[in-house]
């Protein structure tokens, strides 16, 4: 199965969700980190029962700081 991370294809065929795609990139326990799939935000809580799609559009946002 092929997604979009950030624009980004990804072929996730071993991963079923949003939790296990963001463990396989190093996110999944990340703070200030905001996940939409298909332009709608996911709650943290959600990860693990939000089941990827073919062709889902991920957008990972990562906050900083600076100022």
């Amino acid at each position: 199965m092929t997604v979009f991370v950030n624009n980004e294809k990804r072929d996730v065929s071993n991963l079923k969700t949003l939790s296990e795609l963001l463990e396989s990139i190093n996110l999944n326990v990340a703070k200030g980190v905001a996940v939409a799939v298909n332009n709608q935000v996911v709650a943290k809580g959600e990860w693990s029962n939000a089941l990827l799609k073919e062709n889902d559009k991920i957008t990972i946002i990562r906050a900083t700081q600076g100022g």
